[in-house]
């Protein structure tokens, strides 16, 4: 049986961020159903599940906030353990573009009081606090 984990990424990346990203990032969130830019592209890993068991449902926004200059990204689901290798490529995508360093989201085992801290610094990101499922996620 796997294991169930909620996975949330709250952070601004700069206005600046390459239109590439962003139409990456859409894709990934389930705003834009145009095909991948390459068929190895993983599948849309934060497009909200309408049948999510997650209290209030999943959640995916990603907008323009002029009075932040930045884009706010908002996206709350439910990852299957087998799945969270995958949330690399989001990370990867977005690092280099946060524009705020620090806190960036958590990953939280279903169930558990706590979580992980994801936080981005110079271009990278880490992961900080309790490891869900007792192990590196």
């Amino acid at each position: 049986m796997s294991l169930r984990y909620e996975v949330v990424l709250s952070c601004f990346l700069r206005e600046e961020t390459p239109e590439t990203v962003l139409a990456t990032l859409r894709r990934h969130l389930g705003l834009d159903e145009s095909p991948p830019a390459a068929p190895d592209d993983a599948y849309p890993l934060l497009e909200p599940d309408p049948d999510s068991r997650l209290p209030g449902g999943d959640a995916a926004t990603l907008r323009f906030q002029p009075e932040a200059h930045a884009w706010g990204l908002f996206s709350r689901n439910q990852w299957l353990d087998d799945d969270l290798g995958e949330l690399a490529t989001v990370l990867d995508l977005i690092a280099p573009h946060v524009a705020e360093p620090g806190y960036g989201g958590y990953v939280r085992e279903d169930g558990d009081a706590r979580g992980t801290a994801i936080t981005f610094r110079d271009g990278t990101y880490g992961l900080l606090g309790h490891e869900p499922g007792g192990s590196a996620a």
